[in-house]
Parts: structure tokens; sequence; C-alpha cells
């Protein structure tokens, strides 16, 4: 399938999106070059160089401790119909405060979750930096094969505890519900009925229930590591 055909089985709305400028880089976060979002999700770029690109996870609780999930949209073009954390996106390389180290995670994640979620009232200092990871996924996405798209990325996990009002983007966003601690496990085993992406899968294995479980505490449980979890399979690895 050519890439003017793959283009054209997505929705115009996310085909615009398509062309924004992530920012690419090393395995120490700082930042080597720019690429547009679909050069960086497509699984060619991504086995080919082993290209890796900043992102951001939010997981927002409200006052009952309970955590907003989302299911992304079928026009979604990596990991559609899947549930995940509150907002999941990446910090721009053309918008200025987007491009600082956490502070630009923060300054995103504030304009993105009011594009998935139209939720307008969290403000720079009700999101904690907690940590950052680097994990890989394929994603067959909205259209291709198994190995068209895929994500590389080192992302910047942040907490914000508030009760917010939201009115969700259909195009990102085709469900919402909040879940309780309690419901964590079950619903990670129940795959048929609640299918996650894989950053979400790592976060809440590794590190959720432990924030979770200390919410009114996160500053004390941050840190400035990066953990590894999931490589790609690089294209001259393979060969040997």
């Amino acid at each position: 399938m050519t890439q003017i055909r793959r283009l054209t089985q997505l929705c115009p709305i996310q085909t615009a999106l398509l062309k924004e400028k992530v920012m690419l880089v090393d395995r120490s976060d700082n930042i080597i070059g720019a690429a547009s979002k679909e050069d960086a999700h497509l699984m060619s770029n991504i086995t080919k160089t082993g290209m890796l690109h900043r992102a951001f996870s939010l997981f927002l609780f409200n006052s009952k401790n309970e955590l907003l999930m989302q299911r992304r949209s079928p026009q979604k073009i990596t990991f559609p119909n899947l549930y995940t954390n509150t907002c999941c996106s990446h910090p721009l390389s053309t918008i200025p405060g987007e491009r600082d180290f956490t502070s630009g995670a923060k300054n995103a994640a504030i304009r993105r979750v009011k594009d998935e979620m139209g939720i307008t009232d969290i403000s720079y200092d009700d999101i904690h930096f907690m940590t950052r990871i680097i994990y890989f996924g394929a994603s067959g996405g909205t259209c291709g094969s198994d190995t068209t798209w895929g994500e590389h990325e080192l992302d910047h996990v942040l907490i914000v505890k508030k009760d917010v009002e939201f009115v969700p983007n259909p195009n990102e966003v085709s469900e919402t519900r909040y879940i309780s601690r309690g419901e964590l496990e079950g619903l990670l085993e129940d795959e048929e009925e609640f299918p996650v992406t894989p950053w979400f899968r790592i976060i809440a294995r590794s590190m959720l229930t432990g924030w979770w479980d200390n919410i009114d505490m996160l500053q004390e449980l941050s840190d400035d590591k990066i953990h590894e979890f999931s490589f790609p399979p690089l294209e001259e690895e393979s060969k040997h």
C-alpha cells in the first residue's frame, strides 16, 4: 500500500494533525531534531533508525480519587478504540513554550486536554511531573497492516488531582469513564471488554498503583529517571 493510499483512508482532521512537528530525542531526552507526526509514527522509520520522540501522558483524578479514562476514537491513527488515561499527546517543536523539558510537557498537556476532553480549568500548577518512560508499541491503526503505524516514545508522565467539567471531542474520544483503584486490576485482566493502550498498561502495572495509593504525596514520589520498558525491533538487528 502506498503512502498516498494510506493517508486517503484517514479522516481529514486526523490527516491534518499528521503535519504537526514533534521533537525527536535521544534516550537521555535531549532534543536532536524534529519530525512530522506521520514520520514519527511510521513503523518503517521506527524500525530503520530507532526514531524516538517526546510525548506526555496525563492522569487526572477527582476528589474521590477516581481516575478519568477515555476511549480513543475510531478515527485515531494509532491504537483506535483502546482505553487509556485522561490525555496522551505530544509537545510540539513549533510551540516555544513546549520545547522546554518538563515545563513543555505540562504546557502541551494543558493545550491538548482542552482539545481532546474540553477541559479548560487545569493550570500549570495543578500538574505534577512524576517520571519518564521509554516504550515501543506496534499498531495497525485506522488503516494499513499491523506494521504500518507504531509508537516509540519518551513519555513524560503527569498527574492532576482536581474536579473538572469535560466535554470530549468526538473526533478524539469516543467514551469516558471514571474508575476506582479497586476496579483497575479487573479491567486490566479483561482485554476483550477493556482493551488498553500499551503505555497505559505499562504505567498501570509498574507505577500507577503506588501513586494512586499516595495521591496526596505526589511530590515525594516523583523522580528524574528515565525508565526503559520496551524497544522496537531494528532492521539491522533482525538481519543477524
